[in-house]
């Protein structure tokens, strides 16, 4: 994405304040998703970055993250899997509990969705503290896949999300907010 396309995504996500909690300025994806121009250019970039690298799985994790997720696994021919809240997959899973911004939460993905073939994207539409991409980093990575990589449409510099990855994995956002 160049200068001026980053600015027109930007300008198209809505800022909620005091959401959830008071305090608290929530960047809204939505209205990205819902602007065809924005979600275009996201999209063509999402696909520049990962075009070339065997990608067999790309993970989306709930809920926003099964959009860009399941766009990026059909431009790429890769196959989608849905990371989700407890009790949503109907096989048998494997969780992880993690704390997040607000409290607790448990991710679950599919004992059989990954396998050591499989080169993987991690995908979610904003990293804040990276505590729940984190959890899905770990569920993967104890599947044992050739590689894996985290990608967001944007993040939160002023929250440090990034420092709690392993330096060797490969974080991308399209763009930030400061």
């Amino acid at each position: 994405m160049n200068k001026e396309e980053i600015e027109k995504v930007k300008a198209v996500v809505r800022n909620v304040p005091d959401f959830p909690e008071p305090g608290i300025q929530f960047k809204d994806l939505t209205t990205l998703f819902k602007n065809p121009a924005a979600l275009g250019i996201v999209r063509q970039a999402m696909v520049d970055l990962y075009r070339d690298k065997g990608v067999t799985k790309v993970v989306g994790i709930e809920a926003r993250g099964f959009i860009g997720g399941a766009i990026l696994a059909a431009d790429l021919d890769a196959g989608f899997v849905p990371l989700r809240k407890p009790g949503k997959l109907p096989a048998e899973t494997i969780k992880k509990s993690y704390a997040k911004e607000y409290g607790t939460d448990t991710i679950e993905i599919h004992r059989d969705a990954i396998t050591p073939d499989d080169v993987v994207v991690l995908h979610d539409d904003l990293l804040a503290t990276g505590g729940t991409m984190m959890a899905a980093y770990e569920l993967v990575k104890a599947m044992n896949p050739k590689k894996i990589y985290l990608n967001f449409i944007c993040g939160l510099t002023a929250l440090h999300g990034r420092d709690v990855f392993p330096k060797d994995v490969e974080v991308t956002t399209l763009f930030d907010f400061d």
